[in-house]
């Protein structure tokens, strides 16, 4: 028999991280280190200053390399600009960031809080060519079913190699080179590839095969389209891709109840990180974490289509399991309607020996 998972500690490949900003000062660094009990050299840094209302969402990368910032909450193209500060190493144990000037830092602000969540893929990554448009680089972390990749478009349909080995149930690609929207494909709507959501804005999903050319991925390689957002002529992308992987990672929907007393959405593991958007309307993505909110109910949360501050309101309870909707608001818990979720683990509901965990 199988063993239920094969990543009895989730945080040797996914972290959430609080932690108080040194203010370094423009050029200044701070070293952030992750959990003292699992070292792990994060290769995707998601960072956030949690007190203020007009600082964006960074994306950093081992990929494309330390300082070259990407914002989940906007279109922008990539920036490199030091006036805002970014990550400047990957360590092994966690990451470094250069402080910029005082009035426009994003990543060591004053003395105020950040939380950053953490992936480890495989490093810088080296060239696949498994699909019609051949990747620059692409890291992939086959246990974790987790990827980056860079890659050029085309301007005509084809296919980019993602290296996972199964099929991603999520795709998330930005252009770098200009402005463009966040394309997700998440297998959780409608369960096919016609339909997009993007991340950096509260709209409902589109009905459109022109960003993943209404193909489905695969255990090599996932579809673009002709659209500018996932495939313009000689423009320069970054793809992340997630697979579910049985106690660490899972991608799905459930339907709202309209009731406080929620669905209960099942995982296999306790929630470390759970992303949740309605489908159907405009309703902001909602984000939770097991650092911001260390008990049940999980009541912090941030909301990545925007750059505003974290805001208190009951989301979910985090059980060993899965999760369960504690909330009748309609960002999370419209009756008859669809949320899509994302979820990494903090521990298994049964370890690889078959043990279940304490994980409540």
């Amino acid at each position: 028999m199988a063993a239920y998972t094969t990543i009895d500690d989730p945080e040797a490949h996914f972290q959430a991280n609080i932690h108080t900003s040194s203010n370094p000062g423009s050029g200044g660094t701070q070293a952030v280190t992750l959990s003292a009990d699992t070292d792990m050299q994060p290769d995707l840094v998601w960072l956030k200053n949690r007190a203020s209302t007009s600082t964006a969402h960074t994306v950093f990368d081992a990929v494309r390399g330390t300082g070259k910032m990407l914002k989940p909450d906007v279109e922008d193209a990539e920036a490199s600009d030091s006036i805002y500060g970014y990550l400047s190493a990957f360590n092994s144990d966690g990451f470094t960031l250069l402080g910029g000037s005082t009035n426009a830092n994003f990543v060591a602000q004053s003395t105020d809080t950040y939380v950053a969540w953490c992936w480890k893929a495989n490093g810088s990554g080296s060239s696949n060519t498994d699909g019609g448009i051949n990747t620059t680089a692409t890291s992939a972390n086959t246990t974790s079913g987790f990827s980056i990749s860079t890659y050029t478009g085309t301007g005509s349909a084809s296919t980019v190699g993602h290296g996972l080995g199964v099929a991603p149930n999520v795709v998330l690609v930005k252009r770098r080179d200009n402005t463009e929207s966040w394309q997700m494909l998440h297998m959780g709507i409608s369960g096919e590839a016609e339909k997009y959501i993007v991340l950096h804005s509260n709209a409902a999903i589109v009905d459109s095969a022109t960003p993943w050319n209404d193909t489905d991925p695969t255990s090599t390689v996932f579809s673009v389209g002709t659209a500018n957002s996932t495939n313009g002529s000689s423009s320069t992308y970054v793809a992340y891709c997630w697979a579910d992987v049985q106690g660490f990672s899972k991608f799905g929907s459930y339907t709202g109840n309209g009731n406080a007393d929620g669905p209960f959405v099942y995982t296999g593991f306790k929630p470390a990180f759970v992303i949740l958007k309605r489908t159907a309307s405009t309703n902001n993505w909602q984000l939770g974490d097991n650092k911001r909110t260390t008990s049940n109910p999980v009541n912090k949360f941030l909301f990545p289509d925007t750059d505003g501050a974290e805001e208190s309101f009951t989301l979910y309870d985090s059980l060993s399991n899965g999760f369960k909707i504690r909330s009748s608001t309609s960002a999370i818990n419209t009756s008859g309607e669809a949320f899509i979720y994302m979820a990494f683990a903090e521990a298994p509901f049964v370890n690889s020996n078959g043990v279940p965990c304490n994980a409540e």
